[in-house]
């Protein structure tokens, strides 16, 4: 979960996996979205990729990016339940207000 929150905590990858909600997309594709450097950017994808929030396919010279969207939803949810948020607190907060 930290490699998730992590990954999501800097703005310019959070953009880049609001792009790949749209579909996969190369590399070249999402860069230019961007105005930073090639390497900056493939630092971003490389945390992206530790973080197992994209899927990487590589098709002839290009290298593409999908998302993972479930790994980001178990991510968040584990969050919400860690911290007593969910289905499984709603007993305890009922107990509280009465």
């Amino acid at each position: 979960m930290s490699h998730v929150f992590k990954a999501i905590s800097d703005p310019t990858r959070r953009r880049v996996l609001q792009l790949l909600r749209h579909g996969p997309m190369s590399a070249g594709e999402l860069c230019e979205h961007f105005h930073v450097s090639k390497p900056t950017m493939s630092a971003h994808f490389s945390v992206l990729k530790e973080a197992d929030l994209v899927h990487v396919e590589k098709a002839g010279k290009s290298v593409i990016y999908h998302l993972k969207l479930s790994v980001l939803e178990e991510a968040l949810l584990g969050f919400a339940h860690s911290v007593g948020l969910g289905a499984e607190a709603e007993p305890a907060r009922m107990e509280t207000q009465r």
